[in-house]
């Protein structure tokens, strides 16, 4: 496996993060929302207080990713 091609199928990945992001919005602001209610007061987040959020969001990147985003 060279080397180069490592990198350009990360860069491609990298590249193509805004509009996955962009197709799960909903599920990442849910997850932000959940992250920022659980760490008010400078408290640390801790494992698995939006497990369930997270789960969604990490689903809907997996989903837009299949799909094939141009």
């Amino acid at each position: 496996m060279s080397g180069s091609n490592v990198w350009s199928r990360s860069r491609e990945r990298i590249r193509r993060f805004p509009e996955l992001f962009a197709q799960c919005a909903g599920e990442a602001a849910a997850y932000g929302k959940c992250v920022s209610a659980t760490t008010t007061s400078r408290q640390e987040l801790r494992k698995d207080l939006c497990a369930k959020e997270f789960e969604a969001l990490k689903t809907c990147f997996a989903n837009a990713a299949k799909k094939g985003v141009k």
